[in-house]
């Protein structure tokens, strides 16, 4: 935890994904023939409100620590700049552990938190696409109702052979359960919407259950962990855009710009509470004479 820190509050790293975050739709945009701005404006904006607004009242609602919705907030931005720097968004999660722990919750009580929060948002993803229509997406249903027997059947053994391990609450009330699962699907429309407007700013525009389709069917290869903007999920997501008629070019440019722009929020939001945080724990430090 002491070596994230250290990477989190690097000067160097944050003026690295700047520069990053400028550099790939530099080069990638200019090569496309056409490009409408507006698309993905309309459809970046409510992403951001269901990233970072959304998705922390999600983990809230699936913690018993009491914190202010500010602290979740702050915490989640945190880690999401993080996660973008790290396979599979694994030090996001990290950060976020650490800043429950430093509450005073207990290990097992942050990890149990994070973990849920992430099931919780993987079966509104699988039950969203499901929805919407698309048909090889059932498949993550499956996966993610097969993730959830082996938790809970690894949790029942875990309780057993080292009960100290286990956190205090596995779930939490029914109520709150089911406000987040409302939450995480408002979170997969808002999703959505930054599809619909990162493909049809490259001029080639899709119905929005044939892009959803892609989309969920893209999952599929998130078990596979890669870098952001370059996974497995990434390359998917571009061949089932060109399945569905959109050329190379304008489906890998859709993808980066989708991959690229949520660098600037987690930068901005993230990186901003980084530095308060950084200064108060400075503050709070007695100088050594």
């Amino acid at each position: 935890m002491h070596h994230l820190r250290t990477f989190m509050q690097s000067r160097s790293v944050l003026v690295a994904c700047i520069v990053l975050a400028v550099a790939v739709p530099a080069v990638t945009l200019p090569r496309l023939p056409h490009v409408t701005v507006w698309p993905v404006l309309l459809g970046l904006i409510p992403w951001m409100f269901g990233k970072y607004v959304l998705c922390p009242l999600r983990w809230r609602a699936l913690t018993t620590a009491p914190l202010s919705r500010w602290w979740y907030i702050r915490a989640y931005a945190e880690g999401e700049l993080l996660g973008l720097l790290t396979p599979a968004y694994v030090g996001g999660d990290l950060w976020r552990i650490r800043r429950l722990t430093r509450t005073g919750v207990s290990a097992p009580d942050a990890l149990g938190s994070v973990g849920l929060d992430r099931f919780v948002g993987g079966v509104g993803l699988a039950v969203f696409v499901v929805f919407a229509g698309a048909t090889l997406p059932f498949q993550m249903l499956v996966i993610a109702i097969g993730v959830g027997v082996v938790t809970i059947l690894g949790a029942v053994l875990l309780r057993s052979l080292r009960p100290h391990l286990m956190p205090r609450r596995i779930l939490p009330p029914p109520r709150q359960l089911a406000h987040a699962l409302f939450l995480s699907a408002l979170y997969q429309l808002t999703i959505a919407a930054l599809l619909l407007g990162t493909v049809s700013a490259t001029g080639h525009p899709l119905s929005p259950l044939a892009l959803l389709g892609a989309f969920g069917a893209s999952q599929l290869a998130g078990a596979i962990p890669g870098p952001h903007g370059a996974s497995p999920r990434d390359a998917a997501f571009v061949l089932a855009l060109v399945a569905l008629g959109v050329p190379w070019i304008a489906a890998a440019a859709a993808v980066t710009l989708k991959a690229t722009l949520a660098w600037g929020p987690a930068l901005l939001l993230g990186g901003a509470s980084l530095l308060v945080t950084r200064r108060a724990t400075r503050s709070a430090v007695p100088a050594t004479v």
